[in-house]
Formats: C-alpha cells, sequence, structure tokens
C-alpha cells in the first residue's frame, strides 16, 4: 500500500490564502478532477458549496497538495504545526550567506502579504531564522 497525504488548513478566505502560499511555496493552482471541467462543477456535482475550498499543488508533483477550507472561526491561538520554508541552503554555506537568502525570501513574503513577526538568531548558534504569519495569521518560518 502506497500513503499519500494532503495538507488541510482552515481559512476564512481560501483563495487569498492559496494565492498567497502558491508564491509563497512555488506552487501553482491544483487542477480540477478528471472530467470536471472545474472545481466548481466537481464541488457542485459531489454536493458541497462551491468557493468552500482551494488547493495549490507542487509544479514538480514532489510536495502535497496543500487544500485551504473555509471555516466560520477566527484563529485563535499559536499554531500546533506549520511550514518551515528552507532557502538558505544549510549548514554547507556560510551563515552570513544564509542570512542575507532568509532575509531575501521574508522580503519577498512581506511584499506579498506575509506579517514578519521576530528574527530567530541566538549567539552562538548557528542558525538563522525569520518567523512570519500568512495573511490570516498562520505562523510559519524562514530558514
Amino acid at each position: 500500500m502506497s500513503l499519500r497525504f494532503e495538507i488541510v488548513v482552515d481559512v476564512h478566505d481560501p483563495v487569498r490564502e492559496a494565492t498567497f502560499w502558491a508564491s509563497a511555496l512555488q506552487y501553482t493552482a491544483g487542477p480540477p478532477p478528471e472530467g470536471f471541467d472545474s472545481w466548481k462543477d466537481f464541488w457542485t456535482r459531489i454536493g458541497v458549496p462551491a468557493g468552500e475550498f482551494d488547493s495549490i499543488v507542487d509544479t514538480e508533483g514532489k510536495g502535497p497538495r496543500i487544500w485551504f477550507h473555509t471555516v466560520p472561526e477566527s484563529k485563535t491561538g499559536k499554531n500546533r504545526m506549520h511550514f518551515d520554508i528552507g532557502v538558505s541552503g544549510g549548514l554547507g554555506v556560510p551563515i552570513a550567506k544564509r542570512r542575507e537568502r532568509v532575509e531575501a525570501e521574508a522580503e519577498r513574503l512581506v511584499r506579498i502579504g506575509a506579517t514578519r513577526l521576530e528574527t530567530l538568531e541566538e549567539e552562538g548558534v548557528e542558525h538563522y531564522a525569520v518567523a512570519m504569519a500568512d495573511p490570516e495569521g498562520n505562523e510559519f518560518d524562514i530558514n
């Protein structure tokens, strides 16, 4: 048996969140299932109100599909799970270069709707990251 998983994020505005995360993760809009011209056609066929979901997929087909599901309640606390977006190149890259890469990505994400929360850096620790929030306040890290 092969295991497959998808990620679902509860949101108020699935289109806005899908648009943000597609750009953040270099994903693209998820195509509708085979035999359907659009997601609206699919959702209508199975009885789900259109607009309750949107999804994005990895352009290379390697990462999981990410769904954005409409819910009525607002986010009330810290995420129990979050995305880490790795852009630094890892330990084989000098810390100054990693910091530069992380900062450049954080700036790009702010331009498309993210909020910078804090810099994650500690004297004597060979790690640099930036904590951020997406347009609806869901936390994630750039490292």
